[in-house]
């Protein structure tokens, strides 16, 4: 009775961060339009997810986000949306490239996140360092994965949309990491410090309550 009860705490746990992701992901906050490439906001609950309900439910968050992606990308494609959409690819390979850059990387995030957030507390790491440290890896997870899987699938087509030689398209995408990722993985620290902090009291709170 109890691990079932536990069980769908989870899994309301897991729906509401969902949704959350969900609302970020179509509204002006979650995702912001750059010229080239969308920059994004959605990682943060993917990876307090993680933290508070494990990596399964980072995970299932890091899909939801990949979905969410791969929608927009296909409903207001930019100039690299052919990466994140199988519905843009040219033959059956490109669909499996843009499903895994899309999805696959999303997932990683809150996978990454979580067993790194374990790690951690097994090292016995204070909050006010497990949580912005993980808020960094979990949000540069983000960033390498999709720009370094960019680079390894569909180099040749990137170099084909920016309208540079192949040479070139490492440095464009350390440019991406280094002018994007990286802000982006800073705010991720401090948002997650932020946030987390709150939540873990409250998920103390209510599991304490539940054992009453």
């Amino acid at each position: 009775m109890e691990k079932s009860r536990k069980d769908t705490r989870w899994m309301v746990s897991v729906a509401l961060m969902a949704a959350i992701v969900i609302l970020l992901a179509n509204t002006p906050l979650g995702m912001i339009q750059l010229p080239i490439i969308k920059a994004t906001t959605v990682h943060i609950p993917v990876i307090i997810g993680a933290i508070l309900l494990g990596p399964a439910a980072g995970a299932i968050l890091g899909g939801v986000f990949g979905i969410c992606s791969l929608i927009s990308n296909t409903m207001a494609p930019t100039l690299l949306s052919f990466a994140f959409s199988p519905f843009l690819a040219s033959d059956f390979p490109g669909v499996l490239k843009a499903l895994w850059i899309s999805v696959g990387c999303r997932i990683l995030i809150g996978v990454v996140s979580g067993w790194f957030w374990i790690a951690l507390k097994k090292m016995k790491a204070s909050p006010w360092i497990a949580l912005p440290v993980t808020g960094f890896i979990g949000s540069l997870t983000n960033t390498v994965c999709v720009m370094g899987s960019i680079y390894l699938l569909l180099s040749g087509q990137y170099a084909n949309a920016r309208g540079v030689a192949a040479d070139a398209v490492w440095g464009l995408i350390m440019a991406t990491v280094t002018a994007s990722g990286i802000p982006e993985a800073i705010a991720a620290a401090i948002l997650v410090l932020a946030l987390g902090k709150v939540l873990l009291v409250f998920f103390r709170k209510q599991t304490a309550a539940a054992r009453v």
